[in-house]
Formats: C-alpha cells, sequence, structure tokens
C-alpha cells in the first residue's frame, strides 16, 4: 500500500513558477513509477509527466508542458517533484501525482495504482 499527498500548489500570476511535491509512504517507493496528471473543470483527467523507478531515472512529458515542466524524485526522501516554469492560464488544474507498479511508469491513468487527493494550481492571465 502506498499514500500519495501532494502540496506546493496555489495562485500565480502567468510567467511565474512553482514546485509541486507528492510525498510517499512505504518502503518500496523505489519500485514504482511516479507520474503527475491534471483535471480541469469539465475535463478529463490528462497526462503531464512520468518518471521511471530511479532518481534521476527516464522522463517523458506532454507536448504542452516539454520545455517548461521538470519532474524528478528523490528515493531517499520518498518524494516526486513537478518544477513548473513559464506558467500558463491554461496550466490551471488540480494536480495530482500517482504510482504504478512498473518501474519504467505509465502514460495512462488506468495502469496506475494510487493517487493523492491533489493539489491546486491557478495561474492568472
Amino acid at each position: 500500500q502506498v499514500q500519495l499527498v501532494e502540496s506546493g500548489g496555489g495562485l500565480v500570476q502567468a510567467g511565474g513558477s512553482l514546485r509541486l511535491s507528492c510525498a510517499a509512504s512505504g518502503r518500496t517507493f523505489s519500485r514504482y513509477g511516479m507520474g503527475w496528471f491534471r483535471q480541469a473543470p469539465g475535463t478529463e483527467r490528462e497526462f503531464v509527466a512520468v518518471i521511471s523507478w530511479s532518481s534521476g531515472g527516464v522522463t517523458y512529458y506532454t507536448d504542452s508542458v516539454k520545455g517548461r515542466f521538470t519532474i524528478s524524485r528523490d528515493n531517499a526522501k520518498n518524494t516526486v517533484y513537478l518544477q513548473m516554469n513559464s506558467l500558463k492560464p491554461e496550466d490551471t488544474a488540480l494536480y495530482y501525482c500517482a504510482a504504478v507498479d512498473n518501474p519504467m511508469g505509465s502514460r495512462w491513468s488506468r495502469e496506475y495504482d494510487y493517487w493523492g487527493q491533489g493539489t491546486q494550481v491557478t495561474v492568472s492571465s
């Protein structure tokens, strides 16, 4: 069992930055691929970024955030991060971290086993 708690969301002006954190419980954190997803009102949950099991692992991003967002993890701290720079109003959403029992991670939300409660990111224009 893995429990995930996100933090770091907030209100920021366009062009600003935020760093989301996701703290995980459990001693087997390093076996899980970790992903970030987001959901804006009236839309489906969408993939944002994924990182494979190791600190400094393989990463993959959705096109709309490439070059602006960076996913990373620190297995010693059981934490995954999402550094978000050059934020845009269209980045406004509830951001979720998730864990999948696949060390390479996945882009598909249906494959994830554990989810956090989400942290709100609002970008004003």
